[in-house]
């Protein structure tokens, strides 16, 4: 098992790299002028695929790139550049989950692209979510985004493109390896190829130069099982960002539900909302919570919120602070036959930022998620996180931006009932984060 790496050792590997942040910023969503914009995700992904000269690896929870859609223009491009590519001798080999029924994989499969099925269903009663790509063993992207349309149209995605970094290749190219070693098998496996040890993990990280910035790196994987030897898991790589935190933790998150669920029960999932507690709580970290809402968003998401925000009553120093990201409010009460001729806008990042360190993953932080799923997380840390260069400062900025934009409210309990989708916001001060909630008032849905 194991796939070739081209003679990539930690010897020979380049380590002096730039670094990107790539965003999809839907139409319609408008920020102040002095708002930091960054290379758009169509953009990035097609410099991937004009600089291939070898290979494309990638993997993808979603394979939709067709639509009549006018905003799937772009991914019927992104679809036709693939189909060019499989023409130049250019090898492809593309990872989706068992279930995904997609007419571009066939397509591309039709034209000599290697596709793999992974079963997470039978492997751990789970799905694919992993997003991230391989171009020339050289140039790789991770974020929240997958080869969907939507993705490229509709949504608010945002994840990093590391240009001529081997070195990181050389092990993100393992879990690429350990996903087409499951092809064809119903079961994980006992024991892992030593191919498919990790390279790099917490303990041991990349040292590598991001835009000329010392930086250290390392990639991490999920469901716990997809962990061979060497290999950090999504929680413990959250931990750790968490825990070097000195002064702030922003999280921004499609989803927030500290829940783990089977088909017969629900039970309390703490592995990352203990965290964030005990952040608050003994190191008196800052906290700021971003949460997106949508038709999907679990009620009990508020019923966490209210408890986390509760811990830090009467505590000195003690700060917790969410909004919500609406990009929908406005079509909130429209009409049945208005939404049949609509798609919904939302913001589906999936990343953390402190004030030494970033956390970009394919999870939202929603129990089953990381228990079952398979996914891969990114931490890059930096010493120097001041300057315009540091990826760390960028992703701040990019978190503040959206926290201060008006789409960003803080939730308001009521009793009149608004809409029968529509949750009543305050306005969008920083100041009304700190709202206290009586359990005995429900949110209005």
């Amino acid at each position: 098992m194991g796939e070739d790496e081209d003679g990539l050792s930690e010897k020979n590997c380049q380590n002096k790299c730039r670094i990107a942040l790539v965003e999809n910023i839907p139409e319609g969503l408008n920020y102040s002028e002095n708002a930091p914009f960054h290379l758009s995700l169509f953009q990035g992904w097609m410099n991937l695929l004009n600089m291939a000269q070898k290979s494309v690896d990638i993997v993808s929870s979603h394979w939709d790139l067709n639509h009549t859609h006018p905003s799937a223009c772009q991914g019927q491009r992104l679809f036709e550049k693939l189909l060019q590519l499989t023409s130049q001798n250019i090898e492809i080999k593309l990872v989706s989950d068992v279930t995904a029924d997609s007419k571009v994989l066939e397509a591309l499969k039709l034209k000599g692209a290697e596709v793999t099925y992974m079963n997470m269903t039978a492997y751990n009663k789970g799905r694919l979510q992993s997003s991230f790509w391989i171009v020339d063993k050289q140039h790789v992207y991770i974020g929240s985004a997958g080869l969907d349309w939507q993705s490229l149209g509709q949504m608010k995605e945002l994840g990093v493109i590391f240009y001529n970094c081997s070195c990181l290749v050389l092990d993100l190219q393992r879990i690429f390896a350990l996903y087409s070693s499951l092809k064809f098998k119903s079961r994980v496996p006992q024991t892992w190829s030593k191919r498919l040890y990790g390279v790099y993990d917490n303990e041991k990280r990349l040292q590598l130069q991001l835009n000329e910035t010392k930086s250290q790196a390392f990639v991490s994987n999920s469901p716990k099982l997809f962990c061979p030897k060497n290999r950090s898991f999504d929680i413990d790589a959250i931990y750790s960002v968490i825990d070097d935190a000195k002064q702030y933790v922003y999280i921004a998150v499609m989803d927030y539900l500290p829940i783990s669920s089977t088909s017969t029960k629900r039970t309390y999932w703490p592995d990352l909302d203990g965290k964030i507690r005990e952040a608050l709580v003994l190191r008196s970290v800052k906290v700021r919570l971003l949460i997106s809402f949508w038709k999907e968003t679990d009620p009990l998401t508020f019923n966490f919120i209210s408890s986390l925000k509760a811990i830090c009553t009467e505590i000195a120093n003690c700060s917790l602070k969410v909004k919500f990201f609406d990009l929908e409010r406005e079509n909130a009460c429209a009409t049945k036959e208005q939404k049949n001729h609509t798609f919904p806008k939302l913001n589906r990042n999936k990343y953390m930022v402190t004030d030494g360190a970033a956390y970009i993953g394919n999870f939202d932080w929603v129990g089953n998620d990381f228990t079952q799923n398979a996914g891969t997380g990114l931490v890059i840390n930096q010493a120097d996180v001041k300057t315009n260069r540091s990826i760390i400062k960028q992703l701040k900025d990019v978190f503040e931006r959206d926290w201060y934009s008006p789409y960003a409210k803080t939730l308001q309990p009521t009793k009149q009932p608004n809409c029968s989708v529509l949750l009543k916001f305050k306005p969008p001060s920083d100041k009304s984060a700190t709202h206290n909630t009586s359990a005995k008032e429900p949110w209005s849905t």
